[in-house]
């Protein structure tokens, strides 16, 4: 293995490691799992594919949500998007 410079490779390495250990644990428990574009779940929620983090959160206390911070809010999002079936995951 090579090693890689740079937090960009780091959190791909992350994101592809906990990848696995989702889909591996979904599967195990017959449980149906499928991503979802980030820039899909960003359009949906504020218009814009390259919604800003605030823009996010401001989409969602708009909602009449008080999000604690992006992460929350990009968890409505999702929640939103499944609820009013724009997207089936």
């Amino acid at each position: 293995m090579r090693r890689h410079v740079g937090t960009d490779t780091d959190a791909a390495h992350i994101y592809g490691g906990f990848l696995a250990t989702l889909t591996a644990w979904c599967e195990h428990h017959q449980i149906p799992h499928e991503g979802i574009p980030v820039g899909t779940i960003k359009k949906a929620t504020t218009g814009k594919g390259n919604a800003s983090k605030e823009e996010m959160i401001e989409a969602m206390c708009s909602k009449g949500h008080a999000p604690c911070d992006d992460n929350e809010a990009d968890a409505l999002a999702i929640l939103y998007l499944k609820k009013e079936g724009e997207i089936y995951v």
